[in-house]
């Protein structure tokens, strides 16, 4: 089921049990007072309907004001509309009925956002419905949403085609998906294995596209993504200097790309937020004759807990988890060598370390 078939067996049933009749778009904004947006305008341009049975019933468990205040916003919108206020309850009791066996709900596209690049729970709730399909109702309100270039849409879009199968899987299906494009008829499991790599194709393909949509409407996310899987280089030149990512994953992302003004200037950014690898990598960076900003990220990575002139070494497993005794096993080391620089005069010193007290204080 998608909306529109839903809205459309909303539609038929109100008019059945009301004797009124009721336009498609008016289906619309009543859901959207349902689910407490003043216009359907105002929930498409944030959220998508979804289903979500758990999700759906907690919204629908309502106490005594909640219920009034939603039978005061159908009653409302009803009134705008042009309905009469005798079928107020009739209209709230089908709205009632009709979403809760449909386990119809609403979610806003940037928390379905946030979910999915975090890989929490919360995204997949929405996400998985019967077998681990993802919504059909979900996907049809994303599409439509970004066929109006909505950039959040695209986006989510583009996070929910992203595939990550192994390159042996890809190798072995894509010997089948070939046999088959040369006219082999293929049967059981080779079947299934060539049309497991011909979905991972036109997944490929919507990622792709749907990724360099959000990219061209302005998502910065998305330029990132580009860059990453694309090795286009528009994030670094468009100098997105602030943007809600790791700034360590942007400057490895630079690094490969080759951009090593753009590597050092994120890594800076992420030894500021006191990431102590990014501090590390900085102290460590062959070109590095500023023996004073070494030492005020030694002071900072201090005032952190760690001390970089100590060596950190341990035991580790195969795997690179810290080594547990009463697994077993290899034993690995792993770790380094402490840093050694040359000291700081006094003065250079007190300078340094008053520095790195600043940074610590933002952090």
């Amino acid at each position: 089921m998608i909306i529109k078939e839903f809205t459309y067996l909303t539609q038929q049933s109100l008019q059945s049990s009301t004797g009124s009749t009721f336009k498609r778009t008016h289906i619309y904004e009543l859901l959207a007072a349902f689910f407490d947006f003043n216009s359907y305008a105002a929930l498409s341009a944030e959220s998508v309907f979804t289903q979500d049975s758990e999700d759906t019933l907690m919204q629908l468990q309502q106490d005594e004001n909640q219920q009034l205040q939603l039978h005061f916003r159908i009653q409302q919108r009803c009134t705008e509309l042009g309905y009469s206020d005798e079928i107020v309850d009739t209209v709230l009791t089908h709205l009632h009925s009709s979403i809760t066996q449909s386990h119809i709900g609403v979610v806003k596209v940037s928390d379905l956002i946030d979910g999915m690049r975090s890989d929490s729970f919360y995204a997949f709730e929405y996400l998985e419905w019967n077998d681990n399909e993802i919504s059909p109702i979900l996907l049809d309100d994303l599409e439509s949403s970004a066929s109006k270039n909505n950039q959040l849409s695209h986006y989510a879009l583009a996070l929910i085609n992203a595939t990550d199968e192994s390159e042996d899987e890809e190798t072995s299906n894509d010997y089948w998906y070939k046999q088959e494009q040369q006219g082999h008829v293929l049967t059981g499991a080779t079947k299934e294995w060539a049309d497991i790599y011909k979905k991972g194709l036109d997944k490929a393909k919507k990622y792709a596209f749907h990724l360099k949509e959000a990219a061209r409407l302005g998502s910065t996310e998305a330029l990132l993504d580009l860059a990453d899987k694309f090795d286009d280089p528009s994030f670094f030149e468009a100098r997105h200097e602030r943007v809600d990512e790791d700034p360590l994953r942007v400057s490895e992302i630079a690094e490969a790309l080759g951009r090593e003004e753009d590597m050092k200037f994120w890594l800076i950014i992420a030894a500021e937020k006191g990431d102590i690898e990014a501090i590390i990598r900085l102290i460590e960076e062959p070109n590095h004759d500023n023996l004073e900003q070494c030492w005020i990220w030694i002071y900072l990575a201090q005032m952190l807990g760690t001390d970089l002139t100590k060596d950190d070494y341990h035991a580790i497993h195969e795997n690179g988890s810290h080594y547990d005794d009463d697994i077993g096993g290899p034993m690995y080391v792993d770790g380094r060598s402490g840093i050694n620089l040359n000291p700081l005069n006094t003065a250079q010193s007190a300078i340094a370390l008053q520095a790195a007290k600043e940074l610590f204080k933002k952090i």
